[in-house]
């Protein structure tokens, strides 16, 4: 074990606080990362407030992780002293599952491991995650960042990246596809990015005019205010895919009339009850398809990364000192950032 330093919870009522703690030594697979920046994701604030019943504390946030790597494991193959790396949302998974052995971790039919606030697999740890100094994670989950990303702005494609690409992979976005996506925060600028550059034709829908010009600026062809009845009706039957960021209750039924024959509207955002309730009519009488999607694999993530690095696409961010988390947090519910908090770890001193 080895002594490390963070920000935590302490309860789902108290402020994120310095805190020190020990890191395991590495395993024989380990690799040992000195963090050097790490996202700040809207889940961070949901966990660590408790807000999904689910949290245990002492509670150390941060899955969108970028480091060097410090010391690896005797068998460690993929990864080098010196090595720039991430970590994402996942340190573990059982590995030999239906779904790990199509590089699904994060469908683990055992439960995946997560960065943070699980219990480790060896010895029953709660883990700890990326508001931090260091970390130590097996290599399998430890991803390689392409040279010609920016080491910070590379952080939040972990999650918010990955998040947005892998559906889109998954059903089979192509050139000349109209596509749809739902919010303009973290995960729906780049969603944008994504769909733009697998070729489609792009389209944001936003409840707030103010935010037309933005959209475009980010790469959409089009803006749909959806508060906008005539707008919405105008938009009936012209969408192959929709996907929806929005992470909070709203009613389906609007969106999914947009929807063409075979339509597919994509969950990302919501993990909630759907309210107002789905009238299955605006599914059956078009064969439309209402999907749901989680983060992705390791493998994949590693595709969006080297993905990200070929078309140029990283994440808006605004750099954030970890001494002012607490500040942060306030503002990202209320919206005030554009579109990722990014926290440089320099700013965490012991």
């Amino acid at each position: 074990m080895y002594t490390a330093i963070g920000y935590a919870a302490q309860s789902a009522t108290a402020p994120l606080a310095p805190m020190t703690f020990s890191r395991r030594s590495p395993r024989p697979d380990d690799v040992a990362i000195e963090i050097l920046y790490c996202g700040v994701c809207h889940s961070d604030i949901h966990q660590a407030r408790n807000e999904w019943g689910i949290a245990v504390y002492p509670l150390m946030p941060g899955h969108e992780i970028v480091g060097k790597v410090t010391e690896v494991g005797a068998n460690v193959s993929k990864h080098k002293v010196g090595d720039l790396v991430g970590v994402g949302c996942m340190v573990d998974s059982c590995r030999h599952c239906e779904a790990c052995a199509q590089d699904l971790e994060q469908y683990c039919l055992e439960g995946p491991t997560m960065t943070y606030a699980t219990p480790d697999r060896v010895d029953g740890s709660n883990t700890m995650g990326g508001y931090s100094n260091s970390i130590v994670v097996s290599e399998h989950f430890v991803v390689r960042i392409p040279e010609k990303l920016d080491l910070a702005a590379a952080a939040p494609i972990l999650c918010a990246g990955i998040t947005t690409y892998s559906p889109l992979k998954h059903y089979g976005v192509k050139a000349g596809d109209k596509v749809g996506i739902l919010g303009m925060g973290g995960l729906g600028h780049m969603g944008i990015k994504f769909a733009k550059a697998m070729g489609a034709e792009v389209t944001l829908f936003t409840r707030s005019a103010s935010k037309a010009e933005e959209g475009r600026r980010q790469g959409a062809d089009h803006v749909i205010v959806s508060t906008d009845a005539a707008q919405m009706k105008a938009a009936a039957g012209q969408f192959d895919f929709l996907l929806d960021t929005i992470p909070v209750q709203h009613d389906l039924n609007p969106y999914l009339e947009t929807l063409r024959f075979d339509g597919v509207h994509i969950l990302v955002g919501l993990i909630e009850p759907v309210d107002p309730a789905l009238h299955a009519a605006n599914l059956v009488m078009k064969r439309r398809v209402l999907a749901g999607s989680l983060i992705g694999g390791i493998a994949e993530t590693q595709e969006v990364l080297d993905f990200c690095a070929e078309h140029g696409i990283t994440c808006d961010i605004e750099m954030l000192d970890i001494q002012h988390i607490n500040e942060a947090y306030s503002r990202m519910i209320a919206g005030d950032v554009k579109y990722r908090f990014v926290i440089d770890m320099a700013t965490l001193k012991a």
